[in-house]
């Protein structure tokens, strides 16, 4: 029987509680008997995989690698899947280097298929390296379930970390945080900006993503959102604003409080 995770409450006063008791909640989970055996198989079997094609071919083994990257819904996309993993990085023209969605380009660069003559999942900790991943985001699917933006909240550290792990300039990051479904929700709801922002030109819009962020936090910098007491500003900000938009209120009165009160939190 899979565990549940507990969030008995919503918006920023159920993050502070999962954030306490995530610790217990995430080993619990992790223990359960659909999870075990997902990573069992995958721990057993993954370093007999050498080609792009077996492991597409082999459901338990890529239900644990896509969802190892957030990638659940692309289980049923085998040939897209074979080929992302196929073509690597390397080439510019790679499909998983034109795709707006950075999580693609991070799953073939882990494997590997495309890059190496001896693919990465030969190696020793290869296996528990995926499923650490795997447990973190499948943990997050089931809290999803329960309350989508605590998903979103329990996500931006460890998705930030691998947008900013790939290198590259600030602009070029924010362009990652942009095409990761994820990520942007959290930063365009803490920002205040409407999802109309998504029409206008990409390069327009990061700017105004960058001005906005400047103008809101002091800062446009991605890296400095690893710092604790930015990100949970961050996240708390992302909450306050998603509730009151999540919710119907006479004449808004209790949204604009909700909204004014933002300041005296940071």
């Amino acid at each position: 029987m899979s565990f549940q995770p507990v969030v008995p409450l919503t918006g920023y006063v159920g993050w502070r509680f999962l954030d306490r008791t995530i610790e217990n909640q995430q080993k619990a989970f992790d223990e359960s008997q659909p999870v075990v055996r997902a990573t069992d198989y995958f721990r057993e079997k993954i370093a007999g995989i050498s080609t792009a094609e077996e492991l597409v071919d082999d459901r338990r083994l890529l239900e644990v690698a896509l969802g190892a990257f957030g990638l659940d819904d692309d289980i049923n996309n085998k040939f897209f899947i074979k080929t992302i993993l196929e073509e690597g990085t390397v080439d510019d023209e790679a499909l998983a280097n034109r795709l707006t969605d950075p999580r693609y380009r991070d799953l073939t660069a882990a494997f590997g298929f495309g890059e190496n003559a001896i693919p990465n999942t030969i190696l020793e900790i290869f296996s528990e390296e995926i499923i650490s991943r795997y447990e973190d985001r499948q943990f997050e699917k089931a809290v999803g379930e329960q309350n989508n933006d605590l998903r979103l909240a329990l996500n931006l550290e460890n998705g930030l970390a691998d947008i900013l792990d790939n290198g590259g300039s600030n602009n070029a990051f924010w362009f990652s945080i942009m095409g990761n479904p994820p990520l942007r929700s959290v930063f365009q709801t803490a920002l205040g900006l409407p999802q109309s922002i998504a029409t206008i030109d990409v390069d327009k819009q990061r700017e105004i993503f960058q001005e906005r962020s400047q103008s809101i936090f002091g800062t446009d910098d991605l890296s400095d959102f690893t710092d604790p007491e930015q990100q949970e500003k961050l996240i708390r900000l992302f909450l306050i604003r998603s509730e009151a938009q999540s919710q119907t209120f006479t004449g808004g009165s209790t949204a604009l409080t909700l909204l004014q009160s933002v300041p005296s939190l940071f």
